[in-house]
């Protein structure tokens, strides 16, 4: 194959759409509005007839139907991802398809639209894929982002493989569910999916869906109208309105209940979300990337968790490592931890400090790896970390004693988490709400963990 070949296929000519639909009504009006943005189009109604466009022509988008007479869409979906990897795809999926949906964003497919397509979605999707980054940007802003975010500076294995992850995920507008651990960097991996993504320039909004109180969850993430409420004396946006265009990060998304689950599915299939006192649906362009440091699929399990909703979120998952899965990692890690707290004149890690680093478990993960410093950095004397310095004595009696007598690290894990639940909860006299204050968690959340531990009352 000709080089000039291959550079056609890399850099898409800006402007050019392949449209495939085998109905001729969708193919004029997708035809028409991209014509009002400026922008060209090759329409054809099958796989067949789309195969020989690609060959020739490159572009900078593709719109195809799920349903074609020789195919599925889901073939141009797999074609465009193993051979131009260049052009984002979006699928148009009848009304209520949403198994279709979720099915073409797993292959690879960049966007969906559904049935009858609503204009103003398919503009902003339009917009999107157009403004996607190319290879050569997005490389840079990867390069750019590891230089300045120290949870994710790594040469393990293991980080080389998120950071391949993000940049996959970063040409895509498909949910993304991020797994961890407390402590090991899921916000950031959210930002930096956003940050090397054609949404860049648009807000990146991040909500802790354990802090809000109930009783206010719709008005905070849809909004609400003057007069809604008692109390409600202006108008007011909700998350989804300041996202739109960017995205939203639902992080420790398991704690929210059961009614607003039912709601927020709504809200992402159907691209839409109506304020609370009003009668009118409005458009909302919002990537979804949640997280949790729970299991998900468990709370799902124990029926605290939408099965449906539960597959909308996790469409794609990136699971980031604990700090204990990448222990090589850790020497950069304290470097840099160091030069951000004390940029000028940092302290030495004597060799003694830094064994006993590497020797420690970090149940907190790369969280507690800075606060170790930074304690360690306040307290040192000329210059000089040391063991005493570190105090991890104290903090490391969670980490000891696992794999003791067969113990399991999430048995261990669960029985360190238990204790300590049942001490907040007998200082408090077993008020689960001022032992939630006390563990600085939520209601829910301490509800949770007190089922799945099977904590009785005593």
């Amino acid at each position: 194959m000709p080089v000039t070949k291959i550079d056609r296929r890399l850099r898409p000519r800006p402007g050019r759409v392949l449209i495939v639909d085998d109905e001729a009504d969708i193919r004029e009006l997708l035809d028409l509005t991209l014509a009002k943005m400026g922008l060209s189009a090759d329409c054809v109604g099958s796989v067949a007839e789309a195969t020989k466009c690609l060959e020739r022509e490159p572009y900078s988008l593709c719109l195809t139907d799920m349903r074609l007479p020789d195919g599925e869409g889901l073939e141009i979906v797999r074609l465009i991802g193993k051979n131009y990897g260049e052009t984002p795809v979006a699928v148009i999926t009848a009304f209520g398809s949403a198994d279709n949906a979720v099915a073409a964003l797993k292959a690879g497919a960049f966007d969906y639209l559904s049935k009858p397509v609503a204009l103003a979605q398919l503009r902003a999707l339009i917009k999107s894929a157009i403004k996607l980054p190319r290879a050569e940007e997005r490389l840079e802003a990867a390069e750019t982002d590891l230089g300045t975010t120290g949870q994710l500076i790594g040469q393990s294995a293991a980080m080389a493989s998120v950071r391949e992850m993000i940049g996959k995920l970063a040409r895509s507008q498909a949910p993304v569910y991020i797994s961890g651990e407390s402590g090991c960097g899921k916000e950031l991996a959210a930002r930096l999916i956003h940050r090397q993504s054609s949404r860049h320039d648009a807000p990146f909004i991040p909500v802790n869906c354990g802090a809000i109180p109930e009783n206010l969850m719709e008005s905070e993430f849809f909004g609400h109208r003057k007069g809604a409420f008692t109390g409600a004396d202006h108008d007011h946006d909700g998350f989804f309105q300041a996202a739109n265009g960017g995205t939203l990060f639902l992080d420790e998304v398991a704690d929210l209940p059961l009614i607003m689950q039912v709601k927020l599915l709504r809200a992402i299939q159907e691209k839409k979300v109506r304020k609370l006192g009003c009668t009118i649906e409005e458009v909302v362009d919002v990537r979804i990337i949640s997280a949790t440091h729970q299991k998900l699929k468990a709370c799902v399990d124990a029926a605290s968790f939408r099965q449906d909703l539960y597959y909308r979120l996790n469409v794609i998952e990136l699971k980031i490592p604990a700090l204990r899965e990448r222990q090589e990692d850790i020497p950069l890690l304290v470097d840099a931890a160091i030069l951000r707290i004390s940029r000028t004149n940092p302290p030495e890690i004597t060799a003694e400090a830094q064994r006993a680093l590497m020797a420690y478990s970090y149940p907190g993960n790369v969280r507690e790896l800075e606060n170790i410093i930074e304690r360690a950095t306040a307290l040192c004397h000329d210059g000089k970390v040391t063991p005493d310095d570190l105090q991890l004595s104290a903090d490391s009696e969670i980490g000891e004693g696992v794999g003791r007598d067969g113990e399991t690290l999430d048995d261990h894990m669960n029985r360190v988490e238990r204790q300590l639940i049942r001490e907040a909860l007998a200082k408090t006299g077993f008020n689960r709400t001022a032992a939630a204050r006390l563990m600085g968690v939520s209601f829910r959340s301490l509800r949770y963990r007190i089922e799945r531990l099977g904590i009785e009352e005593e």
